[in-house]
Parts: structure tokens; sequence; C-alpha cells
């Protein structure tokens, strides 16, 4: 992509995904998911995953799977709201940006 992927439009894609999935998910299922839109390593994700942590948008448990522990995170009614927002914004983003891009086709 030749776009840079700021990061608030990575909260907002990782929360819509955490989202999805009302018991939680693990952070490799997060990066494949998130790898299906934009290029994104692990080094990149796990940071943002911290920083949702961090701003009570995302929770985490850890749950045995295949005889290890794996981290779950879950969105928080914070996270909705955030989502929300992030979702509202989007809106108008993208409509004035095609406005711009498009004009011509």
């Amino acid at each position: 992509m030749v776009f840079n992927t700021g990061a608030a439009l990575l909260d907002a894609i990782v929360l819509a995904i955490v989202d999805k999935e009302t018991e939680g998910t693990y952070g490799y299922k997060i990066t494949q998911d998130v790898r299906s839109v934009i290029e994104i390593s692990e080094s990149t994700l796990y940071p943002v995953l911290r920083r949702l942590l961090k701003d009570s948008c995302l929770e985490v448990y850890d749950q045995e799977y295949g005889g290890r522990n794996r981290r779950y995170y879950k969105i928080t009614e914070q996270g909705r709201r955030q989502l929300l927002l992030y979702q509202q914004e989007w809106g108008s983003y993208i409509a004035k940006i095609n406005a711009i891009l498009l004009e011509r086709i």
C-alpha cells in the first residue's frame, strides 16, 4: 500500500476486528485479520494492543490452548465508544477525500 497508516487508523481497524468476536480474539489472529486489509508486522501490532489496553479500550485474559496459554483481547465499553467515534469520523473523512481524489471519475 502506498499510503501510510497512522496510529488512529490502526487503532480503529484493531478495535473493529476485536469487536466482531464476542469472546475476544488473540494477537496472531488479529494480525492476520489486519493483514487482510493492510500490511502490518506483529512488531507493529503489539504496541497498538498495549496502547488500547492502556486506554481501557481493550481488556485481556489468558486461556489455555494446546497446552499453552493464549492471550485474548476483548473490547470494552470504552472501546466500543471509541470505535463508534472512529466510524463516524471515517465516514466524513472518506467523503472528503473521495470528493477530491475521485472528482473526475
